[in-house]
């Protein structure tokens, strides 16, 4: 595919649109569930063990999104980014904290130079219900607040209706508010936020469904695809993100454009990390197998990161009151 003709082409019709994705091999659901589940009983050895915690502590978007968020819970995750572990320093910070537009400041000032990456959901978030301009104007304040990246959130009822064009365009407009005009990470392609775009895999009932919103999202210009907002169950299952994986490998050899993934929601334990990072090695292989191209979105999966950190460590369990609650 021509990146340059195809896609001024697909952004002026629905039915363009409609005859890529559709065009799309169909995924099979059962092939799916049972490599998924295949790959996710595979053991590594203690010392792959080890690495495998440190990348997974590297690839966290540690996130806080509730109503009753402040400035000093907002700080206090901030701190705990940056030194995961305060009686460890050989711990590895995260890759970025997340937090709702009106306490990216907050953040980007409690990090400092830290290097941790500040990430702001945008687009009304959770439900992705507002007007383009709305969005727009979230994303631009976002940016302007000094978010890293932007977490955005498609239009589910215009995609699962078939309005293809629209959530095209929204995720392009959005995009343009991120301040980057060129691919992720290549020459020319400007500054600004990184652009994820939330799927909601929960919502998109097939696993056809994912594979084309993942096309989608990424013919549009988004630098990661994230299956879920955490608000709608299921979110992160092992299949979609094989299927998005598969989306992001296919996507590359045919564009040209490495796109990277994002599952988030229901990752709790450091055995459901090492199950991702299997994936993702025997799916796409090494070269996602970097914070720059993986991400796992949680709140309470960094505590038992730690905890089975210390354990290979020392070789005991942390009591359950030592390491901060997210």
């Amino acid at each position: 595919m021509s990146t340059t003709t195809s896609l001024a082409d697909l952004a002026t019709s629905n039915v363009a649109l409609r005859n890529l994705l559709h065009g799309l091999p169909g995924v099979d659901r059962v092939g799916a569930d049972q490599r998924a589940a295949m790959l996710g009983t595979r053991s590594i050895k203690t010392t792959a063990k080890a690495e495998a915690i440190d990348l997974a502590i590297r690839m966290v978007d540690l996130t806080t999104l509730e109503g009753a968020d402040t400035p000093g819970k907002v700080r206090a995750m901030c701190a705990k980014a940056v030194r995961p572990d305060p009686g460890d320093p050989s711990v590895p910070k995260v890759a970025a904290v997340c937090v709702y537009p009106d306490l990216i400041a907050e953040a980007v000032s409690a990090l400092g130079g830290s290097g941790v990456k500040v990430a702001g959901v945008a687009t009304a978030f959770p439900s992705g219900r507002s007007p383009l301009d709305v969005k727009v104007a979230e994303t631009a304040f976002a940016v302007a607040a000094g978010a890293d990246e932007i977490d955005m959130v498609i239009d589910r009822g215009a995609f699962l209706s078939g309005d293809y064009l629209k959530v095209f365009e929204e995720i392009a407009a959005v995009k343009a508010a991120c301040g980057r005009t060129g691919a992720r990470g290549e020459p020319g392609g400007g500054h600004g936020a990184h652009l994820k775009v939330i799927l909601e895999t929960g919502e998109l009932s097939t696993y056809d469904n994912v594979r084309r919103a993942s096309w989608l999202a990424m013919l549009a210009g988004g630098d990661f695809i994230k299956t879920s907002t955490g608000k709608v169950q299921p979110a992160a299952t092992l299949p979609v993100t094989l299927v998005m994986l598969e989306a992001v490998r296919d996507f590359l050899a045919a564009t040209g454009r490495k796109v990277g993934v994002k599952p988030a929601g229901g990752i709790k334990t450091t055995k459901d990390a090492v199950k991702m990072l299997v994936l993702v090695n025997e799916t796409v292989g090494e070269g996602w197998l970097d914070p720059g191209w993986f991400r796992l979105g949680a709140s309470s999966l960094l505590n038992d990161l730690l905890m089975q950190r210390q354990k290979m460590a020392t070789g005991r369990y942390a009591g359950p009151d030592y390491f901060t609650l997210d």
